[in-house]
């Protein structure tokens, strides 16, 4: 009997979207409007992302321009950007605000890049805690009589094979960013 992979790989795909999502938060000097996701606005009580109460857009390779859809939301939209530590500046006009990036020096680029290692480490620990999970299930099923040890034996090289992708994978999203943060 195969062993059923498909739960392991939903899991290391959901890893690798992980992966992606914490590199968007991760600023590279460009104007990127994902950078603004993590940011929450208190809006009507209630908090919420940026993108869910105004239109973010590019307006050059520094600067974004965020356009509330009710404009009484300005203020509060200026100070959740100020209050969220990624170092942009922000000026508001009458009809929304213009969010700066600054030129990052070689320090915050270097912190940058360590930071985006140790997001790389914790997605490979997630990995690994996973493939433990399978792991301990193939000698379940073994013990148990599901599988033979040659079904182990394969179903061990297989799993093998789809972690050292996945690992590829994830490095490959690691040096994606480091060429953007030194760029």
């Amino acid at each position: 009997m195969t062993y059923n992979f498909s739960p392991f790989k939903d899991k290391v795909k959901s890893i690798e979207d992980w992966l992606k999502r914490e590199y968007t938060s991760i600023r590279t000097g460009q104007a990127a409007p994902a950078i603004l996701d993590s940011i929450q606005v208190e809006s009507y009580g209630t908090r919420m992302p940026i993108n869910q109460v105004a239109n973010v857009s590019i307006e050059d390779p520094r600067t974004l321009r965020v356009s509330p859809w009710d404009t009484a939301q300005i203020k509060e939209i200026e100070k959740a950007v100020n209050e969220s530590g990624l170092g942009l500046s922000v000026r508001a006009d009458e009809s929304g605000l213009h969010i700066s990036f600054p030129q990052l020096t070689a320090e915050r680029r270097t912190m940058f890049v360590k930071l985006a290692k140790e997001k790389l480490e914790e997605a490979r620990i997630s990995l690994r805690k996973e493939r433990e999970r399978v792991l301990k299930d193939f000698d379940a099923q073994e013990e148990e009589g599901k599988m033979t040890e040659d079904d182990v034996k394969r179903s061990r090289n297989d799993l093998q094979k789809q972690i050292d992708d996945a690992n590829k994978k994830l490095d490959e999203a690691k040096e994606k960013k480091e060429k953007e943060i030194m760029n």
